[in-house]
């Protein structure tokens, strides 16, 4: 939905004021995350809600490096050929640093690895396993990626049994090509989400749409109802922001009433949860009620009772 005739929008409407990071418990992240060599994906995508994450407790692990294989077109994430590297220490790192926050949920991201044999799927249920082993209690969230569609490399992840196993769509199919990598499909992605359900209906699924790319109220409709069609459960969508000149140009900052539709539109199709709002993102307050809600034996999310 471009505004004025598809004309770059250059000022940031209100509701799109960010705080500058900031607080104890910021800084501690900061100092615990140097202190292990780990990234997250809140400071490499430049994330918006980094102050309020952080300031949580909460933050998005990072796997396996900074430097991405893939170049999509949206993301503030270092692009580049890792060679094959991995630190084969990082899973113990991450279930260490996570002792020292005391959380009860995390989630667990990572850079497109097409360089490793298996998309670096052994390296996320590696990492998976480590934190069971160590905080029995804590609920895993896993951001995935597609492992370029290959069956044996999801199943790996899906066996180390995370509770949620994320994958985001992005956008919608028209703009695929122009927003992501090449390497990047949208029927792919849903096939990712599809096969996680094929493999263990008891895993919840989650996937996340950016909007203000120029899509339409109806594209984004399409793409809500494909994501269920595939037995997605959560749903998030959030006005994309570009993080350079480099980047994509933002076509409209949507306005928060159309994200309320969204939502409420993504409630009425079934999805368990759906957050939508100008600064939500994929891992927006991971360790939020809802999701622990969800997951914990009797939770209910939007009305429904649901127990696992």
């Amino acid at each position: 939905m471009p505004t004025d005739g598809g004309a770059v929008l250059q000022r940031k409407p209100e509701w799109l004021k960010i705080r500058p990071p900031s607080g104890e418990n910021y800084k501690h992240i900061k100092r615990a995350l140097r202190a292990h060599d780990l990234h997250t994906v809140c400071e490499e995508a430049r994330c918006p809600n980094v102050h309020e994450c952080w300031g949580g407790g909460t933050a998005t692990i990072m796997l396996m490096g900074g430097t991405c294989t893939r170049g999509c077109r949206f993301c503030a994430v270092t692009s580049g050929h890792p060679h094959g590297w991995l630190d084969p220490l990082e899973p113990w790192k991450v279930a260490k640093v996570l002792g020292e926050w005391g959380l009860e949920y995390v989630v667990l991201t990572s850079v497109a690895r097409d360089d490793l044999a298996d998309g670096g799927a052994g390296h996320f249920a590696q990492t998976v396993r480590a934190i069971k082993e160590h905080h029995p209690k804590m609920l895993i969230e896993v951001l995935i990626p597609d492992f370029q569609g290959n069956i044996e490399s999801l199943k790996r992840v899906v066996d180390a049994k995370p509770d949620v196993i994320g994958h985001n769509i992005e956008t919608v199919e028209r703009l695929t090509p122009k927003v992501r990598d090449r390497r990047a499909n949208y029927h792919q992605s849903l096939a990712v989400l599809q096969n996680v359900k094929l493999m263990d209906p008891t895993r919840h699924t989650k996937s996340s749409i950016m909007v203000g790319l120029g899509e339409t109220e109806t594209e984004v409709m399409e793409t809500m109802r494909d994501l269920r069609s595939v037995g997605v459960d959560i749903l998030t969508v959030g006005q994309y922001l570009r993080p350079t000149q480099r980047h994509l140009e933002v076509r409209e900052y949507v306005h928060p009433d159309q994200f309320a539709r969204y939502e409420k539109l993504g409630e009425e199709m079934g999805f368990l949860y759906v957050a939508s709002g100008p600064l939500v993102r994929s891992s927006y307050r991971a360790g939020e009620f809802f999701l622990a809600g969800l997951l914990r034996e009797g939770g209910r999310v939007n009305g429904q009772e649901h127990r696992v």
